[in-house]
């Protein structure tokens, strides 16, 4: 389960983020690509963008109860 508490600083203020435990795997960025980016340098993708709609919404919680090893929270500030 993802821990707010190691989030990468590059999230999005917001209640979605990926914490440190992200393997790059691409699922995130394929389900919403709108709020989700990779971080180019360092190999881990995070929240670029919270969603603004309900269609965002649900993509960013398909991604987080898609992701291998659970790195995507719901509970962001």
């Amino acid at each position: 389960m993802a821990n707010k508490d190691d989030r990468y600083s590059d999230n999005a203020p917001g209640k979605f983020y990926v914490d440190t435990q992200c393997i790059d795997c691409d699922v995130c960025r394929v389900t919403a690509p709108n709020n989700f980016a990779r971080q180019e340098e360092k190999g881990y993708s995070y929240v670029s963008k919270q969603a603004e709609t309900p269609e965002e919404e649900a993509q960013c919680q398909e991604a987080m109860d898609s992701c291998p090893v659970e790195a995507i929270g719901n509970d962001g500030e």
